[in-house]
């Protein structure tokens, strides 16, 4: 039995019809699974983007490995996944979008991207078990590890927001008002956005709050104060 088990894992990791079918088809459902999650939540890169990535990256290692074992030809296998690893930062650098609010999204996609390239190649090469777990651990980094960080910063006495305020005259308003209760200003940033109005300003800052309250409630509080206009936390 464990004779005929090892027989037909070392056929499957070689290149022939039977484990091109089954290297293509794993690499579909591992960057499906972290397509869809993406995906779920509205991302740049979604399904069709991370199964096109890591289909792609098997490809190239099974051609890699063809060259090798079919043709005979003496090159490093290794060679052309080198390319894929440094050439998909280009795709990734294609998620990353600065919005409105000088803030930055997508790192976490184009990393995802990258990551899934990764798990491409160690299918296309016949390496299933560690494609298979990696699947899992990239699942749990973007799924379990986001719930823990979201509920870290609900918790946490720091938090950045973004407001609008009606003029400059009450951005000096606004801040004394925030300080009352012992709350510390740091990183702030003034910003007279093109899209906004003549007499509107855009204003980003850090809050480092004198004990830790519920952020949904402490947003609904500076909603209140004067010349505010919108105000949200950026998470």
């Amino acid at each position: 039995m464990e004779n005929t088990i090892n027989e037909l894992t070392n056929y499957l990791r070689e290149v022939n019809t039977a484990s091109i079918i089954l290297r293509l088809t794993l690499a579909t459902i591992c960057a499906g699974i972290i397509g869809l999650e993406r995906g779920r939540k509205k991302r740049p890169a979604g399904l069709r983007t991370h199964i096109l990535v890591c289909i792609g990256a098997t490809l190239i290692m099974i051609t890699g490995q063809y060259m090798r074992d079919i043709l005979h030809i003496q090159d490093d296998v290794s060679r052309m996944g080198a390319q894929v690893i440094s050439g998909i930062g280009f795709l990734g650098a294609g998620t990353i979008i600065v919005v409105g609010r000088n803030e930055v999204k997508g790192l976490t996609t184009a990393a995802g991207l990258w990551a899934c390239a990764c798990m491409g190649l160690a299918i296309g090469i016949g390496f299933y078990e560690g494609a298979i777990i990696s699947c899992f651990f990239l699942l749990g980094v973007l799924t379990v590890l986001h719930k823990a960080d979201l509920h870290y910063r609900a918790k946490s006495n720091e938090l950045d927001v973004y407001a609008e305020l009606k003029h400059i005259a009450g951005v000096t308003n606004f801040m004394n008002a925030i300080k009352l209760d012992g709350t510390k200003i740091s990183n702030l940033e003034l910003k007279k956005a093109k899209e906004l109005d003549n007499h509107i300003i855009g204003l980003r800052m850090t809050l480092t709050l004198p004990e830790k309250i519920n952020h949904s409630e402490y947003i609904l509080k500076l909603h209140s104060l004067e010349n505010v206009i919108t105000i949200e936390e950026i998470v």
